[in-house]
Protein backbone atom coordinates (compact mmCIF):
# COMPACT_ATOMS: atom_id res chain seq x y z
CA UNK A 1 0.00 0.00 0.00
CA UNK A 2 1.41 3.72 -1.16
CA UNK A 3 0.85 6.53 1.21
CA UNK A 4 0.25 9.73 -0.91
CA UNK A 5 1.35 12.53 1.77
CA UNK A 6 -1.33 14.73 2.62
CA UNK A 7 -4.09 12.04 1.87
CA UNK A 8 -6.90 12.21 4.55
CA UNK A 9 -6.52 8.31 6.54
CA UNK A 10 -2.91 7.84 5.10
CA UNK A 11 -1.62 10.93 6.48
CA UNK A 12 -3.60 10.39 9.72
CA UNK A 13 -1.85 6.94 10.02
CA UNK A 14 1.45 7.81 9.73
CA UNK A 15 0.72 10.72 12.58
CA UNK A 16 -0.05 8.11 14.34
CA UNK A 17 2.70 6.17 14.02
CA UNK A 18 4.95 9.00 14.34
CA UNK A 19 3.35 10.14 17.65
CA UNK A 20 3.68 6.44 19.21
CA UNK A 21 7.52 6.59 18.22
CA UNK A 22 8.04 9.84 19.93
CA UNK A 23 6.30 8.47 23.03
CA UNK A 24 8.12 5.35 22.73
CA UNK A 25 11.70 7.20 22.21
CA UNK A 26 10.56 9.64 25.19
CA UNK A 27 10.06 6.47 27.37
CA UNK A 28 13.67 5.10 26.57
CA UNK A 29 15.51 8.39 27.58
CA UNK A 30 13.69 8.07 31.08
CA UNK A 31 14.89 4.26 31.38
CA UNK A 32 18.24 5.79 30.20
CA UNK A 33 18.64 7.89 33.02
CA UNK A 34 16.96 5.30 35.34
CA UNK A 35 19.77 2.73 33.90
CA UNK A 36 22.80 5.66 34.69
CA UNK A 37 21.18 6.32 38.25
CA UNK A 38 21.28 2.63 39.15
CA UNK A 39 25.13 2.43 37.41
CA UNK A 40 25.97 5.86 39.43
CA UNK A 41 24.37 4.63 42.81
CA UNK A 42 26.02 1.24 42.24
CA UNK A 43 29.50 3.22 41.86
CA UNK A 44 29.06 5.44 44.75
CA UNK A 45 29.10 2.22 47.03
CA UNK A 46 32.49 0.92 45.41
CA UNK A 47 30.93 -1.49 42.58
CA UNK A 48 32.78 -0.72 38.98
CA UNK A 49 30.32 0.29 36.35
CA UNK A 50 32.42 -0.65 33.13
CA UNK A 51 32.53 -4.59 34.77
CA UNK A 52 28.32 -4.07 36.07
CA UNK A 53 27.93 -3.21 32.35
CA UNK A 54 29.88 -6.40 31.14
CA UNK A 55 27.78 -9.10 33.18
CA UNK A 56 24.86 -7.41 32.26
CA UNK A 57 25.54 -7.68 28.82
CA UNK A 58 27.03 -11.28 28.95
CA UNK A 59 23.71 -12.56 31.63
CA UNK A 60 21.84 -11.92 28.25
CA UNK A 61 23.99 -13.75 25.95
CA UNK A 62 23.49 -17.56 25.14
CA UNK A 63 25.20 -20.02 27.50
CA UNK A 64 26.83 -22.20 25.34
CA UNK A 65 28.17 -18.83 23.16
CA UNK A 66 29.51 -17.53 26.51
CA UNK A 67 30.87 -20.34 27.34
CA UNK A 68 33.06 -20.60 24.07
CA UNK A 69 33.61 -16.76 24.27
CA UNK A 70 35.09 -17.53 27.92
CA UNK A 71 37.13 -20.22 26.92
CA UNK A 72 38.73 -18.41 23.68
CA UNK A 73 39.12 -15.56 25.77
CA UNK A 74 41.53 -17.89 28.26
CA UNK A 75 43.17 -18.96 25.53
CA UNK A 76 44.00 -15.82 23.70
CA UNK A 77 45.06 -14.29 27.48
CA UNK A 78 47.33 -17.37 27.69
CA UNK A 79 49.05 -17.15 24.32
CA UNK A 80 49.89 -13.08 24.85
CA UNK A 81 50.97 -13.96 28.32
CA UNK A 82 48.17 -12.30 30.89
CA UNK A 83 47.12 -15.20 33.29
Amino acid sequence: MTLIPGSGAGAEQLTQFIERIERLEEEKRALMADIRDVYSEANGTGFDPKIMRQLVKMRAMDRELLQEQDELLGTYRAAVGLV
